[in-house]
Order: C-alpha cells, then structure tokens, then sequence
C-alpha cells in the first residue's frame, strides 16, 4: 500500500468517531422507534422534584410500556405537564417521541396515570 493512501486510511480511521459524534448518531432500545433520552429536553423536565419520582405509580413508561430504566441504563425523561390553574404533574417517558405522543393526548395518559395511582392505595 502506498504511504498516502495509508495516510488517508488513518484519518478516515481516526476521524470517524467525530463524525459520528457530530451527527448525534445513537442507539435505541425498544422496537418503538429511534428514541434515546436526553439529559434535559425541556427545561420542564428538570423541575422534577425527588418526591414526585418516588411517588410515581409506574415503572414503565405509560406510551409505550417499556421499562423507564432500559437495558442500557438509560434514565427515564421526566416531563412536568402544566396547565394553567391546575397542579404540575410529573409523566416519565422513556423517549421523547413518546413524549411527542403523550402531548398530542395529554388527557389519555394522565387517565392510566391516575387509574394506576388509584391501585396503589
């Protein structure tokens, strides 16, 4: 092999992972789409307090079913819903385009949210 093509085989080689990097490649888990949790979607999301996630009646996520902590160990998202003249309350998701599913029928979810609440007591 030639000294240049060794040498672009080498950057190639030692550049991927910066474009990998800058092309926010990740991996999923699930088979409900390409989803991964993010530290901190929404400003919203970080206002969880630790009581409201001990509280929490469900230990998978109420979209899709999944478990909230995934194999991998990623962390469940934590969305506040807020509605004007009501109570904040806390939904943990396992990935955002669940979360783009719960806020297009916010009232479905808080429902099964609400139901498993009432079987804890």
């Amino acid at each position: 092999m030639s000294d240049r093509l060794t040498w672009r085989l080498a950057v190639a080689v030692l550049a991927l992972p910066l474009v990998l990097g800058a092309a926010n490649v990740s991996f999923a888990h699930g088979d409900h789409g390409d989803h991964a949790a993010a530290p901190a979607a929404e400003a919203k999301e970080a206002a969880a307090s630790a009581e409201a996630i001990a509280a929490y009646p469900l230990d998978v996520c109420v979209v899709s079913g999944e478990p909230l902590v995934s194999e991998d160990g990623d962390e469940p998202l934590d969305y506040v819903y807020q509605v004007e003249g009501q109570p904040d309350r806390l939904v943990r998701l396992c990935c955002k385009n669940c979360l783009k599913k719960f806020k297009a029928n916010p009232e479905k979810y808080l429902k099964m949210i609400d139901d498993a609440s009432a079987k804890d007591e």
